[in-house]
């Protein structure tokens, strides 16, 4: 086994400072990108946890990656033999560590600067949607997941949000009268925790959906639940859905008069 030259480290330690500060810590060439992440080895500690549900063999598959950050799960992706993995996000500063780590580590990987209300300009449906780390940092999380349904995802979406409130789950009647209001204090009955200012110390955080809100949204864009191995944290399978009495599930903005 060669040993890296001491010289080159210390170049690539410059480097991956340089284009810090990191969310991913990411081991490029032997050396971690954020070895002091507050979550601790992050995220491949928590991808231990639910690693199983993911095919080993993506030979063939298409990926798209949303809100890649430095692109850990994409070049994941790619090692699992996807024929064509896309990373897509909104930060110029992740993309470029994402660009060199694909780089560095020489995994085929194409990152694209691109918001998920974007998405249809893609013009393509993947086998594997990620969307990880995204919804709560999106004032219109329903919205996104309407959008990957109809014009992303065309088999299986791997899906995690942060949720905060109860972990139970209620089953929920079809109907309730319009002067029932106890079922809606059930702390088991799907709630969105609404952010007007930060949370974490970051603007960005918006809605926070307790665990049964997370599971009524991803059945109700069409995502069928097949397997929940870790807390927050779901892999699902497209569904067909039936467009509501009120209209269609996607909805897009009609300028007005200029």
């Amino acid at each position: 086994m060669l040993t890296q030259q001491p010289e080159r480290t210390d170049q690539l330690q410059q480097r991956i400072e340089e284009l810090g500060p990191w969310f991913h810590n990411m081991r490029l060439a032997g050396v971690e990108t954020a070895p002091n992440h507050f979550l601790g080895d992050y995220p491949a500690i928590k991808f231990a946890a639910f690693r199983h549900v993911v095919p080993q063999d993506l030979s063939g598959a298409t990926v798209l990656d949303i809100g890649c950050n430095a692109g850990f799960y994409s070049m994941e992706m790619k090692r699992r033999g996807a024929e064509r993995v896309l990373g897509i996000d909104t930060d110029p500063h992740y993309l470029r560590q994402a660009r060199f780590a694909a780089e560095l580590e020489g995994v085929d990987v194409e990152f694209r600067r691109m918001a998920v209300w974007q998405i249809a300009e893609l013009g393509e449906k993947f086998d594997l949607v990620i969307f990880m780390g995204v919804l709560y940092h999106l004032r219109h999380p329903l919205l996104a997941l309407d959008l990957i349904h109809e014009h992303a995802a065309r088999d299986l979406m791997l899906f995690q949000t942060m949720q905060r409130g109860s972990r139970e789950t209620i089953p929920v009647d079809e109907d309730y009268e319009f002067n029932q209001s106890a079922p809606f204090d059930e702390p088991g009955y799907p709630k969105m925790h609404f952010i007007e200012k930060r949370y974490s110390h970051d603007e960005t955080n918006w809605w926070v959906p307790n665990r049964a809100c997370t599971e009524a949204m991803l059945r109700s864009a069409g995502f069928s639940i097949e397997a929940h191995p870790e807390d927050e944290v779901y892999l699902c399978r497209w569904q067909p859905v039936e467009t509501p009495p009120d209209g269609p599930h996607c909805v897009y903005p009609a300028r007005g008069p200029e």
